[in-house]
């Protein structure tokens, strides 16, 4: 029996022969009655080209402005920086990769990677990896579209004192909650006027930081050698951190026929990361070449007209409501795929309760730039193997998964392996955090990195040992079946 109790959805009636395009279990005007219960293929509906729209509101945001100026603030040259930008959103490939599974099974990848770590071992993976590093982030986005609205509350003439504050996080993340406890469908109806609206704000943007851009710029003390490649190594894991928060992606494309085309789920998904995710960043690369971007609302308010202040400020806002509700949806998920029985509308509300929590502290008693560009790089310590992982077990299973055989939860069950846990996942996982920990330099530096003289392998070195364990592991005497 699946981990959930879906919502009570009102006069849905018995099922109809023929089944109309729009279910009502997947109405924008209603809560989503789904959590990671199985959908089962008369329930299916939509193309892959809805997933483009979905990933490009998410990655039109103020983080991303604030990670592509950090770039320049650690002293890369701006074709470096553009190149970071550029090789670090690549990993959008693998988010595309991991959506495919999502109309395979018809499952959540919080239900999906059971196939990987077992039915007990696939509880502490979302304790962790699913629930507690999604709270993490949902808690800076969230900082990050109050410091937007913080501003836009002084425009306004109101001091913005502690219970403003306050006051503002709360509005903002009831905003972002309303989207993901109404769920799947709400956020399909909603995200391609909001990618629309932001891609028009933006635009705005660019035509200002184009203007005033050094495009030749060059620190005063450039980096070279060793200083130049850990630099190098550490921006592009900044930017990953994107990509590879997304080890969910299944949860927003389980709703598409099982006949989609997985080469156009993975493309749009791709499409729709990459291209705003790298446009976003440059400009906050672009803009620090000229301004000082470590008060970037500050900072391209000098390259703005003047009346564009505000709407800047709300499209900074609108824009991290969007990649925050997706983080919550999922958060959601994940809490409901621990084992714990709550209603998935709930489990969302949880999560921002603990998300608000975690955003007052960061804003009220933290260096916030500080506090992005470590996080962003400490959690890839654990995302690039849990990512890594998943990854190899959709191409080694040629991306057959048996949905409703996943929500068997039983100690008979097909995914019970040993004790609940599936050896290979575990092993390839706990290799693959270990070898990153050793490589990693951020909040710590790890034995590695100082022998390289601080160049942070962590991302490379976790991929490639989790996938490498992964795929001997499960060959041998543990070889998973398929799912």
């Amino acid at each position: 029996m699946a981990s959930t109790i879906p919502d009570p959805q009102p006069g849905t009636g018995t099922a109809r022969e023929t089944p109309p395009p729009q279910p009502p279990s997947d109405r924008a005007g209603r809560v989503e009655a789904h959590g990671i219960d199985h959908i089962p293929d008369h329930e299916r509906h939509g193309r892959p080209r809805q997933l483009f729209s979905v990933w490009a509101a998410a990655n039109v945001n103020y983080l991303s402005l604030v990670t592509g100026g950090a770039l320049i603030l650690m002293g890369l040259t701006l074709w470096q920086a553009l190149a970071v930008i550029v090789t670090g959103n690549l990993f959008w490939l693998l988010t595309g990769l991991l959506s495919i599974s999502g109309p395979a099974a018809g499952a959540p990848s919080e239900v999906i990677t059971r196939a990987m770590y077992g039915v007990r071992g696939n509880r502490v993976n979302n304790a962790v990896v699913g629930w507690l590093i999604s709270v993490c982030y949902f808690a800076l986005n969230l900082a990050a579209a109050a410091t937007a609205a913080f501003a836009l509350v002084e425009m306004a003439g109101i001091n913005a004192n502690t219970g403003v504050k306050v006051a503002v996080v709360m509005v903002v993340a009831a905003l972002t909650l309303a989207i993901g406890v109404y769920g799947h469908a709400m956020i399909m109806k909603l995200y391609l006027p909001i990618t629309l609206a932001l891609t028009a704000a933006f635009a705005v943007v660019a035509v200002g930081v184009f203007r005033h851009t050094d495009f030749s710029y060059v620190p005063a003390e450039p980096l070279t050698g060793t200083d130049l490649w850990a630099v190098l190594a550490a921006g592009v894991t900044l930017i990953a951190s994107a990509p590879l928060s997304y080890t969910t992606s299944a949860d927003f494309s389980r709703y598409l026929p099982r006949t989609a085309p997985a080469r156009s789920v993975v493309g749009w998904t791709f499409l729709g990361g990459f291209l705003p995710g790298a446009a976003v960043c440059s400009l906050g690369a672009l803009a620090a070449t000229v301004v000082d971007m470590t008060d970037p609302q500050a900072g391209l308010r000098q390259l703005l007209p003047d009346w564009f202040g505000p709407l800047l400020l709300l499209a900074l806002v609108l824009g991290t409501i969007a990649i925050n509700a997706l983080t919550a949806y999922s958060a959601g998920l994940a809490l409901q795929a621990v084992g714990i029985r709550i209603r998935r509308s709930l489990s969302v509300l949880a999560d921002g309760t603990a998300a608000v929590a975690l955003t007052l502290y960061g804003l009220l008693a933290s260096d916030f730039l500080d506090t992005v560009s470590n996080v962003l790089q400490l959690t890839v310590v654990l995302l690039g193997p849990a990512l890594a992982v998943y990854a190899t077990d959709i191409v080694l299973r040629r991306n057959r998964y048996d949905g409703p055989a996943l929500m068997d939860e039983s100690p008979g069950g097909p995914f019970w392996y040993t004790a609940g846990v599936n050896p290979a996942g575990a092993l390839a996982l706990a290799g693959g955090v270990t070898v990153s920990a050793l490589c990693v330099n951020t909040l710590y530096t790890g034995p590695i990195a100082r022998a390289l003289g601080g160049v942070d392998l962590a991302l490379p070195a976790g991929l490639v040992t989790a996938a490498l364990l992964y795929t001997l592991l499960t060959r041998g005497k543990w070889r998973a079946p398929t799912a």
